[in-house]
C-alpha cells in the first residue's frame, strides 16, 4: 500500500500534468486568436472601402467577395440584384447598385430615353430599398451636339419625375462624372460644375454625384480643392491611377493619401471604391495595396 506521502506526491504530479495540459490548451487558443488578429486587416475606420466588380471580372463574385471580406472592405460596387445574395452571404453591401441604366451614352439628357429610364428605375428603386441599399447609379448620356443648358433642362425634366419615388424609398440617384477626353468622348456630365448645377436645380438629397477621381483628374484636375468646394453634392468616390487607369501606387501622378485626407476632412461617411484596372500579375495584391494607400 502506498504511503500517504507517496499518494500526495502522485496527486501533485497529476495536478501538475493537468495544469500543464490546460496551460498548453490555453496558450494554443491564445496563439490562434493572436494569429487571427494579426491576419485580420488593421484598417483605421475613417474610410469605408469598396471595390468595383468589373475591374476583377476574372474572379467569380464569390471569389471577389471572399477577398474583399478578408481585406476589410465594406462592399462591392456596380452589382445588380442577381449578385446581392452572394454579397449578403459575406456580410458585404452593394455600395453602388446598377442595372436600371440603358448605357453610359444613352441617359437623362435625351428626352427620347426618358420613358425607358423611368420604367427601369421605377422597377429597380424598390428592389434597392428592399435589399437595404441606398445608392443607384445613373448617367447623363452623350451630348450628340447638345449644349450644356439643354442637357441640364432635359435631365431635370426626366429626373424630377423619378425623385418622389427615390425619396419615398430613401434611395439616392447617383450620376457619375466621367472624362470625355480619353475614355468617354462626348459624355455630357464630364465636369464637376455641370453635375453640381444639375444637383442644385433638382434640389433633393436623393440626387448626388459620383466623383470619379481618375476621370476628373483627366478632364479638369484640381481634385482636392474641387472636393472641398463641392462635397455636399458628392455621394460616392472612385479611384484609379493617372495616367492609364491602373494601380494607384508610386507609378502614377495622384497623391491618394492626401486626397483621402481631404475627403475625410469633409466629414464624408459614404464609400470609396477602387476602380483601377490592375496590371500586376497578382491583382488582389494590387487591390490590397490600394486599400492600404487610401486608408488614412
Amino acid at each position: 500500500m502506498a504511503s500517504v506521502n507517496q499518494r500526495r506526491t502522485a496527486l501533485k504530479g497529476l495536478l501538475a500534468g493537468a495544469a500543464a495540459v490546460a496551460a498548453t490548451g490555453s496558450f494554443s487558443s491564445l496563439a490562434a486568436a493572436e494569429k487571427e488578429r494579426k491576419a485580420a486587416p488593421q484598417l483605421n475606420g475613417n474610410i469605408n472601402h469598396s471595390v468595383c466588380r468589373w475591374c476583377f471580372n476574372d474572379l467569380t463574385v464569390e471569389e471577389l467577395c471572399r477577398a474583399a471580406k478578408e481585406m476589410g472592405l465594406k462592399g462591392i460596387d456596380l452589382v445588380g440584384p442577381k449578385d446581392w445574395p452572394t454579397l449578403q452571404k459575406y456580410g458585404l453591401v452593394s455600395t453602388m447598385c446598377n442595372g436600371a441604366e440603358i448605357s453610359l451614352t444613352q441617359g437623362w439628357n435625351t428626352p427620347q430615353y426618358h420613358a425607358t429610364l423611368l420604367k427601369n428605375y421605377a422597377d429597380m428603386i424598390p428592389l434597392v430599398a428592399k435589399a437595404g441599399y441606398q445608392n443607384l447609379i445613373c448617367f447623363s448620356g452623350n451630348r450628340k451636339g447638345m449644349d450644356d443648358e439643354t442637357g441640364l433642362r432635359n435631365s431635370v425634366e426626366g429626373l424630377k419625375k423619378l425623385l418622389p419615388l427615390a425619396e419615398k424609398h430613401n434611395v439616392v440617384l447617383v450620376m457619375e462624372l466621367l472624362n470625355s477626353k480619353v475614355n468617354h468622348p462626348d459624355y455630357q456630365c464630364d465636369r464637376t460644375a455641370w453635375g453640381v448645377e444639375l444637383a442644385k436645380r433638382l434640389g433633393s438629397e436623393h440626387f448626388k454625384l459620383l466623383y470619379d477621381i481618375y476621370h476628373m483628374q483627366v478632364d479638369e484636375g484640381n481634385v482636392i480643392q474641387t472636393i472641398k468646394d463641392n462635397h455636399p453634392y458628392i455621394a460616392h468616390y472612385h479611384t484609379a491611377g493617372v495616367p492609364g487607369r491602373h494601380e494607384i501606387d508610386e507609378t502614377q501622378e495622384l497623391n491618394y493619401p492626401a486626397i483621402m485626407r481631404a475627403i475625410k476632412a469633409t466629414g464624408f461617411n459614404g464609400y470609396v471604391a477602387q476602380e483601377f484596372i490592375p496590371q500586376a500579375k497578382d491583382k488582389l495584391a494590387s487591390l490590397r495595396q490600394a486599400v492600404q494607400i487610401c486608408d488614412v
